[in-house]
């Protein structure tokens, strides 16, 4: 009988129905090439990208029926691959088992509505750290996650503000990655994010997000570190717009309040429209559902066979 070893991980990603009725897969190509790095990191086999992703979308056709219609709605497809040994042993693996999970998803907000989130922010737990596999999408990094979900939700909070360092840095929020809208100390407009430095997850709503804010144009984009005590005298000094959560299942989550060394700090998401936030979900939902809507960087995973061209 087969043992499963250590190795572990998987993928999330949507597929969306437009009006015309086509089922497309949102950026799936980075997905698969976070999920191969993934892989490679925990000494799996290796496996095609092309051939994966012509796989998936097979699949996704055989099943479209499934896919929701309703606006928000989605099919969420779960790729898992796993070492599959017939001993025990810590060692690489040398087979895998790889399969793909579908599931219908309703909207993560009701109608077009956005539902502030609060966040337990301790520097007690870390979530990730430098040299370890905070980048990697696998199970280990989640698992042990839920103790201190469960100990935010019993200080009544939603989600979890994961801090690393001596300097309190801003990692991400829960699962998600996460953004700030401000305006910086020099007085510029700008949209901040933690840097893809080896401990935060390189999600693929994260790069969708700073694409579409650097093809507007109209306030700074940077990825670089944000620590508490900034934050702090930003909102002392009333330069916080808004601060937000990216990831798959919500697309866009905003923040209304940190408790922080057992102080609530008030952020002005909401008071702020959320403009922002709201402006994101809008456009990645116009994106979802018709792949023709924006062509400058986003590419999609069209009805039509996969081409390798596509993962240059």
């Amino acid at each position: 009988m087969a043992a499963l070893t250590l190795g572990q991980l998987f993928e999330g990603m949507k597929a969306f129905k437009g009006a015309d009725q086509q089922v497309r897969l949102f950026r799936p190509w980075l997905n698969m090439d976070r999920m191969l790095r993934s892989a490679l990191r925990l000494c799996l086999p290796s496996f095609d990208k092309v051939e994966l992703l012509e796989c998936i979308r097979r699949l996704i056709e055989v099943d479209k029926a499934w896919v929701p219609e309703r606006v928000g709605t989605s099919l969420y497809v779960r790729p898992v691959l796993m070492g599959n040994e017939n001993s025990l042993g810590v060692s690489s693996a040398t087979r895998a088992l790889l399969y793909v999970i579908l599931c219908p998803v309703g909207s993560y907000f009701p109608g077009d509505s956005v539902t502030p989130v609060s966040l337990l922010a301790d520097p007690t737990f870390i979530r990730a750290w430098m040299g370890g596999v905070g980048d990697y999408k696998m199970g280990g990094n989640y698992g042990p996650t839920v103790l201190l979900q469960q100990e935010a939700q019993k200080k009544g909070c939603e989600q979890v503000l994961w801090l690393y360092g001596p300097d309190h840095q801003l990692t991400e929020v829960g699962t998600m990655n996460i953004f700030v809208y401000w305006t910086h100390e020099d007085g510029v407009l700008e949209l901040v994010t933690p840097p893809l430095d080896g401990i935060i997850l390189p999600g693929v709503v994260r790069q969708s997000l700073l694409d579409l804010a650097r093809t507007w144009g109209e306030f700074r984009v940077v990825e670089r570190k944000i620590t508490m005590k900034e934050l702090l005298q930003a909102l002392e000094e009333g330069r916080v717009r808004e601060v937000f959560g990216s990831g798959t299942a919500c697309q866009v989550c905003p923040v209304h309040r940190i408790l922080y060394k057992d102080k609530h700090l008030h952020i002005p998401t909401m008071e702020n429209g959320p403009e922002l936030t709201l402006r994101f979900q809008k456009e990645l939902k116009a994106i979802q559902v018709s792949w023709t809507h924006w062509g400058n960087g986003i590419h999609f995973c069209s009805p039509e066979k996969v081409s390798p061209e596509h993962l240059d």
